[in-house]
């Protein structure tokens, strides 16, 4: 089941607005740029951001989610008619052979369960055309990134057009690694109501994440610093073996 911070329809509607500078994407679209991608699978699209930015390029863009309350918001941003949105995830997918599958931002990593991850993996696989790429991010595990995951340096009172004010910050809840898992709490002001939403994520470690490539029929050309998180977190960019 999605989280609810991407599924509720009323946290899925603020969660741009909330994090409206998504300089993090400019890597993937260089990337596809450097790969020549003309088309592309975007895993874990949630409110189609990336997706849209790729088909305002000109590319063909397949977008999936598993919460039905990001896809809402996606669905109706100017430009969406050019994407092709589904809603499941990609252990599940119809035909096709894109140059490029991606999973931006944390989707790799909320993929917590071995099976699920597997899937994935294969389900976009099957959606490459040989030879095709599989590109995404992870954080590093050593540099604990969840140790600032708390009240009181996450914080925050965002005034967002059409809602009002907004309070919102993050609590650890447990590590138990390679899992950890938080929760996020919102306060709107404009009625008192409060939602919160838990998520864990998994730390895989690089080698881990090399094998489970290549036992998943990838070759992984080249392990990247994620430029917006220097020293924090790889970018693997894998490619299907011909």
């Amino acid at each position: 089941m999605p989280d609810a911070i991407f599924d509720h329809p009323r946290l899925a509607a603020i969660y741009d607005p909330l994090d409206p500078v998504r300089d993090d994407l400019d890597v993937y679209v260089g990337i596809a740029d450097e790969l020549g991608a003309r088309s592309v699978l975007d895993i874990g699209c949630g409110t189609g951001t990336f997706a849209l930015m790729l088909a305002a390029r000109g590319i063909d863009v397949t977008a999936v989610d598993p919460a039905a309350g990001s896809l809402d918001v996606a669905r109706v941003k100017p430009g969406a008619a050019r994407v092709r949105w589904i809603h499941g995830d990609a252990s599940d997918l119809p035909a096709m052979r894109v140059d490029l599958a991606t999973m931006t931002a944390n989707v790799a990593q909320a993929i917590v369960e071995p099976a699920l991850w597997a899937h994935t993996l294969r389900g976009a696989h099957n959606a490459l055309r040989p030879g095709g790429h599989l590109v995404f991010e992870t954080r590093i595990a050593a540099r604990k990134a969840w140790l600032s995951w708390n009240r009181a340096e996450s914080y925050r009172v965002s005034d967002i057009d059409g809602v009002g004010a907004v309070e919102n910050w993050v609590e650890l809840l447990d590590v138990s690694l390679p899992l950890v898992t938080f929760r996020s709490t919102y306060v709107f002001a404009s009625d008192g109501q409060t939602l919160t939403s838990e998520s864990t994520l998994r730390f895989r470690e690089r080698d881990e994440i090399e094998a489970d490539l290549a036992a998943h029929g990838y070759t992984v050309e080249e392990v990247r610093d994620a430029p917006d998180r220097p020293g924090r977190e790889y970018v693997f960019l894998a490619r299907t073996n011909l």
